[in-house]
């Protein structure tokens, strides 16, 4: 996370929600794991931000599997900082790990990045689950 000038907010406020992608691929006895950690390294620009927060939706298909909300609050300028996050999977029903297993990179996640409840990032994601086979 960056800040740029003021002359350059309103351009990067668009590009917030142009949003960038990254694609996984695990095997299928990920989707039997309980928790998994990630963490999130990130740097801040010249000023502090207030009240950060990150929400992340995954779903498999139309389907929400789970909604995370992770509140960073308060950031140093100047600094670079990492979080890591404990994620727990909600129970998936066997079919339903069967089809996520059957069907590569339609299980997807959307990050959203507020800075003061204003939207300053948008990341999306794919996910595979049959890597091995």
């Amino acid at each position: 996370m960056i800040w740029v000038s003021e002359d350059e907010e309103e351009h990067r406020e668009a590009d917030a929600s142009a949003g960038r992608f990254v694609r996984y691929q695990f095997t299928p006895a990920f989707l039997r794991l309980r928790t998994v950690g990630a963490t999130v390294e990130f740097t801040v620009g010249n000023r502090p931000l207030n009240s950060f927060r990150m929400i992340e939706r995954h779903y498999f298909r139309d389907h929400l599997l789970k909604s995370f909300d992770f509140d960073f609050g308060f950031c140093i300028p100047n600094s670079r900082n990492t979080c890591e996050h404990i994620y727990e999977f909600p129970q998936l029903s066997e079919s339903l790990v069967r089809q996520m297993v059957e069907c590569p990179y339609e299980t997807r996640s959307d990050s959203f990045y507020f800075v003061e409840n204003r939207l300053v990032m948008h990341n999306k994601a794919d996910y595979a689950y049959n890597g091995g086979q």
